[in-house]
C-alpha cells in the first residue's frame, strides 16, 4: 500500500509518498507560488535526482495534478499509475474542540473544517482547499485529516481558558489550543523511548523551534500547556509572527497608523519576530552570519529570541515540578546550536546543564542526539521530527479500523528497534564527513 501525504498552504502544497511494503517514504516535494505566478514544483524520489519543474499552477486541483504527474512520470516517478495510492493523509492546522484525534474525511467532516474557518483563516481555508481538489480527483480513496491541534486536547482548563470574558470561549470558543501537534506527539514518543521510560511516566519540556516555533510542557506524556493559543500567533518569537507581546500594541498602532484589523493582522503575523527586528532576516542562519560581521539588530534578534525560549524553559518547569528532558526540534531546534546554547545557558541551578561541546557537534537531521552535560540531572536532547510518520501510521490505522487517541494506541515509534531506514542511510554517509557526531547519538543510551 502506498499512502500520499499532503500538507496546503495559501500557496504551497507539500508531499511525500510512504510505501508500506518498504516502510518508508521513497518520495518527497513541494509545489510553490501556486497562484501567484512562477509556479514550479520541487520532486525528490528515494535515491534519485532532485527535481525542478517550471509550470503555471493556478489553483490547488492544478498543484495536485502536477503532483501525480511526477509521481506518474515514466522517466522519474515513483508510480506505475495512480491507482497505486490506497490513501491521502492529509494536514489540518486546526480542529477546534470538534476533533480530539485524526479521522477519515467525510462530507461533514468538512463542512466543520469550514465551519472553523474564522479560528484559522490563514491555514484551514488552504488545507481544505487542498482537501477537495483531492477527493475530486481521487474521489475511490481513503482521506483522512490529522490535526495539529488533536494533541493538546488534554491540557486542563486553567491551561487553556484565557483571563477574558468566559462568555467569549462559550460564544465563540476563544481558548488556547496549540499547535504543532503532530511535532509534539512524535519527538515526545522518541523521549521517552530514549530516556527507557514508559512514556506516560514521563515529563517532558519540547521546543519545536522553526520559522513557526512553539514550545510544549508535557506532563505523564500527555500535552500540559503550550506557548501558541486561540492562533500560531502567541508564544515564542517565529520568523515573522510577534508571539508574546502586550495586547495594546495593535490597538495603539492601529490608531496612530489608521491601519484596520486586517492591516494589523498582517504586519503581527508576517513582518515582525526576527524579520521585524532585523528589518531584513527571516532565515536564522542569515542572521547568525550578519552577526558574526557586527549587524546589531541581528545580534539583538539572536538574544531577543533565546531568552524568549529559556523564559518558557523556566516557567514550564515550575508547571511541572519535575522534568526528565528538554527536547529541540524543528529546523533551528535540530540544526541552530547557538539558539540551543543561548536558550539554556544559566538553567544550571534547575538541573539543565548544556555540553557546550556537543551541542555544537550537533547539528543533523539524519540522528537523535544527547547534548547535555554528563552530570546535568535533566536529559537535554536533540531529535529530528517526523510529523509524516504520524500521518502515515494514523491513516494505516484508520483503515484498519484500530486507530484512536495517543493514551489508548501504540506508534512504532515507540518501541526501542523503531529504525528510520532513510535516516540511518544518510547518517552513514554525514559520519564519514562528521566523524565526531558519534559522541553525541542518543541511540548509544537504549543499546
Amino acid at each position: 500500500m502506498k499512502i500520499l501525504t499532503i500538507n496546503c498552504g495559501s500557496s504551497s502544497l507539500k508531499f511525500s509518498v510512504f510505501d508500506q511494503n518498504k516502510n518508508s517514504f521513497v518520495a518527497s516535494g513541494v509545489v510553490e507560488r501556486i497562484n501567484i505566478g512562477d509556479s514550479f514544483i520541487n520532486y525528490e524520489p528515494l535515491n534519485g535526482q532532485k527535481l525542478t519543474i517550471n509550470r503555471d499552477v493556478k489553483n490547488h486541483k492544478e498543484a495536485f495534478n502536477l503532483v501525480l504527474d511526477v509521481l506518474t512520470d515514466k522517466d522519474n516517478g515513483i508510480l506505475t499509475n495512480v491507482n497505486e495510492i490506497k490513501a491521502v493523509a492529509h494536514r489540518v492546522v486546526h480542529g477546534g474542540e470538534k476533533f480530539v484525534k485524526s479521522v477519515v474525511i467525510t462530507p461533514k467532516v468538512i463542512d466543520t473544517f469550514k465551519e472553523l474557518f474564522s479560528l484559522a483563516p490563514l491555514h484551514n481555508p488552504p488545507n481544505v482547499m487542498g482537501i477537495e481538489a483531492a477527493m475530486e480527483i481521487l474521489p475511490n480513496v481513503t482521506h483522512t485529516a490529522i490535526m495539529d491541534t488533536a494533541w493538546h486536547q488534554t491540557m486542563p482548563k486553567f491551561s487553556y481558558i484565557y483571563a477574558l470574558p468566559y462568555e467569549w470561549y462559550e460564544k465563540y470558543g476563544i481558548r488556547r489550543y496549540g499547535f504543532h501537534g503532530t511535532s509534539f506527539l512524535y519527538t515526545a514518543k522518541r523521549a521517552s523511548v530514549l530516556l527507557n521510560k514508559n512514556p506516560f511516566e514521563t515529563n517532558l519540556i519540547i521546543a519545536h523551534i522553526g520559522n513557526g516555533a512553539s514550545i510544549n510542557a508535557i506532563k505523564n506524556g500527555c500535552s500540559y500547556d503550550t506557548s501558541m493559543g486561540f492562533t500560531p500567533l502567541e508564544g515564542l518569537v517565529m520568523g515573522t509572527r510577534a508571539g508574546d507581546h502586550d495586547p495594546a500594541i495593535g490597538l495603539f498602532v492601529m490608531q496612530k497608523e489608521n491601519l484596520n484589523p486586517k492591516e494589523i493582522d498582517s504586519l503581527l503575523n508576517k513582518k515582525s519576530g526576527v524579520l521585524g527586528i532585523t528589518g531584513k532576516y527571516v532565515d536564522r542562519r542569515d542572521i547568525e552570519i550578519a552577526a558574526e560581521k557586527g549587524d546589531e539588530r541581528a545580534k539583538l534578534a539572536i538574544e531577543i529570541e533565546s531568552y524568549r525560549i529559556k523564559k518558557y524553559i523556566g516557567s514550564y518547569y515550575a508547571a511541572l515540578g519535575k522534568v526528565d528532558a528538554v527536547v529541540f526540534t524543528a529546523g533551528v531546534g535540530e540544526m541552530g546550536p547557538i539558539t540551543r546554547e543561548k536558550a539554556l545557558e544559566g538553567l544550571e541551578n534547575i538541573g539543565i546543564i548544556i555540553d557546550k561541546e556537543k551541542n555544537n557537534i550537533s547539528k543533523t537531521r539524519n540522528a537523535e542526539t544527547v547534548i547535555s552535560a554528563d552530570n546535568s540531572p535533566v536529559k537535554i536532547f536533540v531529535i529530528p521530527t517526523d510529523e509524516e510518520r504520524v500521518f502515515v501510521e494514523d491513516t494505516l490505522a484508520l483503515i484498519d479500523g484500530k486507530y484512536d487517541v495517543h493514551t489508548n494506541f501504540s506508534y512504532t515509534f515507540q518501541s526501542k528497534n523503531y529504525k528510520n531506514p532513510i535516516r540511518e542511510e544518510n547518517l552513514k554517509k554525514q559520519l564519514i564527513k562528521k566523524p565526531e557526531l558519534e559522541k553525541v547519538l542518543a541511540e548509544k543510551m537504549i543499546k
